[in-house]
């Protein structure tokens, strides 16, 4: 097998490892956070620092990463997942567990967050053709949703479990935290295995001209690229999916193992759709491919909490996440596309920097909104994702870039 084949099976094995543990945990975070006395409005709140903490830490190792190391960034990465999920397993004091999220890796979402992603995009990028890397990134989307969904599934149906067999409910939740701890351990011993080939080139990073954030040429279209994605993640911030399992809980009395089979088919549809991205790209190019099958997934999303009962709220977001996640290869792929090699580990880590700042200043509206207007957070994510579809449009349906593969 060659170096780049190694390397690939083993950085779509970590995608799975650790997208199944974000999934996993997130079905019952806000379960567990409510049942340790969190209130919605400081549950929101923590959230927002997680995604602040997340945007710090980041942007500390995913600018530094070409040149301090990319593997040593991403095992630095998993040892935090695994310290975060063992401080949740140890207390629910409040302020240890707001000072976890900060430091540590812990996903509201069920999505990536920590460096992971950034530096797994660069590492890929470079591994095989601009020809190959739409549909790459669309696989490896596809197995993180899949690995999602899973997660979500087992986490629910576990918590379950464990309470019919008499297990308190907060200790249900601990032994979860206890599978993600686990998961972020084995998580830095399979980073271990990566080699060389998956470090950014020598000579890139020679001929580079020195900067303080990891970019030179491209520093225009990744500050614009940036801003644009921040407001997409703010509003996503309103909808994160441990607040989405809470509100199914809260308004329809939904419990863990139907909290986790939703979100196992609304994953495993997500995943799905980022293969569709890849032939729907070819025709009509990338930028059109992310705006055309976002707007309607945001009309979807809205409509979500105007259902009068379970079941249609449940059809809504299923069809909306059928669609959702088709813009994620093409964005991945058109940010790789627009930059030098040597920064593409920067590059990848700044834009999913922005999008954790603009994600990490919405929970704790939302979790305010909640107390009030249980389906408020539903309308102001997706009309904000509305306008990030015109602009991004607007701004950049005329790029060389917007038609490559």
């Amino acid at each position: 097998m060659f170096p780049s084949d190694r390397n690939i099976v083993l950085l779509f094995t970590t995608r799975i490892l650790r997208l199944f543990g974000y999934g996993f945990l997130s079905v019952v975070l806000a379960l567990y956070l409510s049942e340790s006395g969190f209130t919605d409005a400081l549950m929101g709140v923590l959230f927002s620092l997680t995604l602040v903490g997340d945007a710090g830490i980041s942007l500390l190792l995913t600018t530094t990463a070409d040149r301090f190391g990319r593997k040593k960034t991403l095992i630095i990465g998993a040892l935090l997942m695994m310290a975060a999920g063992l401080v949740f397993i140890l207390t629910s004091n409040p302020l240890l567990l707001i000072l976890t999220a900060i430091i540590g890796v812990i996903s509201p979402s069920g999505n990536e967050i920590g460096p992971f992603l950034p530096v797994e995009q660069a590492m890929l990028s470079q591994l095989v053709s601009k020809e190959r890397r739409t549909g790459l990134f669309a696989w490896y989307n596809l197995a993180g949703s899949l690995a999602t969904a899973v997660g979500a599934l087992v986490g629910g149906f576990l918590a379950a479990e464990l309470q019919r067999n008499g297990l308190c409910t907060l200790d249900s939740y601990r032994l979860i935290l206890c599978g993600y701890a686990l998961i972020g351990g084995l998580l830095a011993l399979v980073f271990t295995g990566l080699t060389r080939a998956s470090e950014a080139p020598r000579l890139s990073l020679a001929a580079s001209s020195p900067n303080r954030f990891g970019l030179h040429k491209s520093r225009g279209v990744v500050t614009k690229l940036s801003l644009l994605f921040s407001l997409d993640a703010f509003a996503g911030g309103f909808v994160l999916q441990s607040f989405m399992a809470y509100w199914f809980h809260v308004r329809f009395n939904a419990d863990e193992a139907t909290l986790g089979s939703i979100f196992f088919g609304a994953n495993l549809l997500a995943g799905v759709s980022a293969l569709l991205a890849v032939p729907l790209a070819k025709k009509i190019g990338l930028i059109r491919t992310m705006v055309f099958t976002h707007l309607p997934s945001n009309i979807l999303l809205i409509m979500v909490p105007l259902m009068p009962n379970f079941s249609l709220a449940i059809t809504m977001l299923l069809l909306r996440f059928s669609i959702s996640q088709m813009d994620v290869p093409t964005r991945q792929a058109y940010t790789m596309a627009v930059v030098d090699p040597d920064e593409r580990s920067a590059a990848a880590g700044i834009t999913g920097i922005a999008r954790s700042v603009g994600a990490s200043l919405a929970p704790t509206v939302a979790g305010l909104l909640l107390s009030v207007s249980v389906g408020s957070p539903f309308f102001i994510a997706g009309g904000l994702k509305i306008v990030y579809d015109l602009i991004l449009f607007r701004n950049f349906k005329l790029s060389k870039v917007s038609d490559e593969i």
